[in-house]
């Protein structure tokens, strides 16, 4: 399947890279110029020098920060190079047309960005995000004008037009409750107002929103009782104390270091899963930072010799990248043991890769290169 403190130096994730994502070269610190960066919950210097292709050290230098950096205000403005060339001249000020996405349970902001077709980068800059920034369920993502046409198709396709005949003693309210729609919905789809009076005979447009259920995710409908196990879970976690992101994504890599897996693999599947948050629940019960379905997790109990519980975030990390060893060590390629994260190896292997593992894989391997 699919908060503010930062860590003490000793414990930096930026340890565990083995060589600097970006080499910094003092006359070039800033190709592109540079912008600023709002601190919020959970960043450190050391993920945004990550994002954006720099070192702590010259985060400390151009902000002047006196220390290490090692506890950030949340709110603090900071400056930061750009990624890539400023828009052109006069792009700026042109207002840039969006829609907005309302985050469900179990949405990642990678997951978001798959399913509009657009890279993380443009996601990030778009909702002026940081790349350790989490969302939660209801917040409003704005996506691009591309993804704008998409939602609008998709909005159409969500409801149906039917015409309805005005009979003797009708009301707009009346109309309105006997077709489960809001009378101020009724008026708009008609062009009328309360004062309008209505003509038995007169035809009216009646609009509404075709049965959406939410035991469907990703193109998949799953029981009842697997939906509902997710939501006690989800309810769970939403009481219960967890890591951050930063203390998370420290976890996965020494527990990636342990157990002889890629550290940068496992830190990307676990980024694209759930953005390195134990909060995350799926509907179809994938749990926590590596999203393991219950039924996986006692898989990886057998493999750990113990009980693992996937409520547990040490627990949810260990389970995750035991099975994602087992992979490795039994698909024929790294693509093919990512596929099975996602699909299962098995039948990876008997069908091939359906189109949504294509993908998936894909965004696995350009987050891994930036991991």
């Amino acid at each position: 399947m699919s908060l503010v403190t930062a860590l003490p130096p000793t414990a930096s994730p930026l340890a565990a890279h083995a060589t600097p994502a970006v080499v910094f070269r003092r006359a070039d610190s800033a190709p592109h110029g540079w912008q600023v960066l709002t601190v919020r919950e959970g960043d450190t210097l050391s993920d945004i020098a990550i994002a954006h292709r720099t070192t702590v050290g010259v985060l400390l230098t151009r902000n002047r920060i006196s220390g290490e950096g090692n506890f950030l205000a949340l709110g603090t403005h900071l400056s930061v190079p750009r990624t890539g060339p400023a828009s052109r001249s006069g792009a700026a000020g042109r207002s840039v047309r969006t829609a907005t996405h309302v985050v469900r349970p179990g949405d990642t902001l990678s997951g978001i960005a798959a399913r509009y077709g657009v890279s993380l980068t443009r996601l990030y800059s778009l909702n002026n995000l940081s790349r350790t920034a989490y969302i939660q369920p209801g917040q409003r993502v704005a996506v691009p004008s591309q993804a704008a046409r998409t939602l609008a198709k998709a909005a159409a396709a969500d409801f149906t037009t039917m015409r309805v005949t005005v009979r003797s003693g009708d009301t707009l309210g009346a109309i309105a409750l006997r077709h489960g729609v809001a009378q101020a919905s009724l008026m708009k789809a008609n062009g009328l107002s309360v004062r309008s009076l209505l003509q038995i005979g007169q035809e009216l447009r009646v609009v509404t929103r075709k049965a959406y259920s939410s035991n469907t995710f990703a193109g998949r409908t799953y029981p009842d009782t697997i939906v509902s196990a997710a939501s006690a879970n989800r309810a769970h976690l939403a009481r219960r104390g967890v890591p951050n992101r930063t203390q998370t994504r420290a976890m996965i890599v020494s527990t990636a270091q342990r157990h002889g897996v890629d550290p940068q693999l496992a830190l990307a599947i676990s980024f694209r899963e759930s953005g390195w948050s134990q909060r995350q629940v799926s509907v179809a019960n994938a749990i926590g930072a590596m999203q393991v379905i219950p039924s996986s997790g006692v898989w990886a109990s057998d493999l750990v010799g113990r009980r693992l519980d996937l409520l547990a975030t040490q627990d949810n990390v260990t389970a995750g990248v035991v099975i994602l060893r087992s992979l490795t060590r039994s698909a024929r390629t790294q693509e093919e043991a990512i596929a099975g994260y996602y699909q299962g190896l098995q039948s990876v292997q008997n069908h091939g890769m359906y189109s949504d593992t294509k993908t998936y894989v894909k965004s696995i391997l350009q987050l891994k290169g930036r991991m």
